[in-house]
């Protein structure tokens, strides 16, 4: 099996276009991330598959799209502006800063050891505990009473919502509000590329159900994200659940189970199932003076729903599908880094290839290109060799390649190059369109 290393990853996504590092022409901003026109073709599909499987396919879950800034009073009312905290230390020596939960890797990067290449461990102040949400100001005066805070997840939009869509869009429990957005954490120890940065966008849907039935919809939630992976293409050996154990649950939680990637650094969350119980609308009931307590007809009573949240992070998906389509294999003799991305999932599903700059191929494969866009994700290419070609376009990962060469104006047909198994058919340029489609709808796998 191909080892992939971070590595690998970060290097194929800045030479292919997926990623660049922010500001980098000025020395880049750490942490912070620019998706190039495949990247963001990529996380787009990760999106618009999530939107679809979560929201357009099922008459029980609606769409919002809250403001990034919110009333101050939110996070009073959530507990972010108390407890959304990190322990902090700090090296006297070399001025590093980590999360107190992460001590191990506190080497100090001024004082080396008797041992050559390795470094002593830092000198650490006592813990502090440090708020993750950046502040900024609203209106033209810098004072208190203008604070306000860039949303660090989006869940609170949900949730400030409840009865503006249990009322506009007619729906009774059990249901779920879905969203996905920007969010902003001042982590301390961010990195691994993608994995963790301190601006992110966050896939939320938040299930309201009765009390007493939160247990079996936890259950049917946690099954249902972790195979929504494995319908995208991850491998089943590359995923698990960890359920929390009870010291490591959100003081709102009664029960959260993680679903989980082997990413090159270990195993790490890819999404979080939490019941969050009632606590969210409760507490936006006392504080607002607004009563969110959801009126049952048929039982004549009203009490506050308990909560079930699906939560996933776009960019960390999309990491974790960049990864786990990363493979290398031998080509005709040589090797060949290839992305066995699921056709939903790829950044372009066709490639149009002249074989040839001459006869009249470069025009008939641009008209063939015109004529695919309309349907499909293309990219035309006709720099270098045709084998140099379908190397660039396994590299990022596209399914189908169309040739065009000197048969093709004789009886209109191209070749048909499958990106898997490399085979090649010939096939009228009339049944491209249908064959295209069949192919990239029939059920995938690896």
């Amino acid at each position: 099996m191909t080892e992939v290393t971070m590595d690998k990853i970060v290097n194929l996504a800045k030479r292919r276009g997926f990623t660049f590092q922010s500001s980098e022409i000025y020395g880049g901003l750490s942490s912070c991330w620019d998706y190039g026109p495949l990247g963001i073709a990529l996380k787009r599909n990760v999106k618009d598959a999530w939107w679809r499987t979560m929201v357009e396919s099922r008459s029980d879950i609606e769409g919002i799209d809250c403001s990034i800034l919110m009333h101050p009073k939110v996070w009073e009312a959530s507990g972010h502006l108390e407890g959304f905290t990190d322990p902090l230390v700090d090296c006297r020596t070399c001025k590093a800063r980590f999360r107190a939960d992460q001590m191990d890797q506190a080497q100090c990067a001024k004082k080396p050891s008797k041992k050559p290449g390795e470094h002593s461990e830092c000198d650490l102040t006592d813990a502090r505990h440090f708020n993750l949400m950046f502040k900024t100001f609203m209106g033209p005066v810098e004072d208190t009473a203008s604070t306000v805070f860039m949303r660090p997840e989006t869940a609170q939009g949900i949730f400030v919502n409840f009865q503006n869509i249990l009322t506009t869009a007619r729906q009774r429990i059990p249901f779920g509000i879905a969203q996905m957005g920007k969010s902003f954490r001042n982590e301390i120890t961010p990195g691994n590329f993608l994995f963790r940065t301190r601006e992110f966008e966050q896939m939320e849907m938040e299930f309201f159900v009765k009390p007493g039935d939160d247990d079996e919809w936890y259950d049917y939630w946690s099954k249902e994200r972790l195979d929504w992976y494995k319908r995208l293409g991850i491998r089943e050996d590359n995923l698990r659940l960890r359920v929390h154990e009870p010291d490591e649950l959100a003081h709102y939680a009664k029960a959260c189970v993680d679903v989980e990637y082997n990413f090159p650094i270990g195993w790490s969350e890819l999404e979080g199932i939490a019941n969050r119980t009632d606590f969210d609308l409760r507490k936006h009931s006392e504080h607002s003076g607004k009563d969110l307590r959801f009126f049952d007809e048929a039982a004549r009573e009203r009490y506050f729903p308990y909560v079930i949240e699906p939560a996933a992070g776009a960019d960390r998906a999309t990491l974790a599908f960049l990864v786990d389509a990363y493979d290398e294999d031998d080509a005709d003799g040589e090797e060949r880094a290839v992305l066995r991305f699921h056709p939903t999932l790829a950044p372009v599903k066709v490639a149009v290839f002249p074989l040839m700059r001459k006869e009249g191929q470069p025009e008939l494969a641009n008209k063939i290109a015109d004529t695919l866009r309309p349907h499909f994700t293309v990219q035309y290419d006709q720099a270098g060799s045709i084998g140099r070609r379908y190397r660039r376009q396994d590299e990022i990962g596209t399914p189908y390649g169309v040739t065009v060469d000197h048969q093709t104006s004789e009886d209109e047909t191209v070749t048909l190059r499958d990106r898997d198994t490399m085979e090649q058919q010939r096939i009228k340029i009339d049944a491209l369109i249908p064959e295209l489609h069949q192919r990239l709808a029939k059920p995938w796998q690896r």
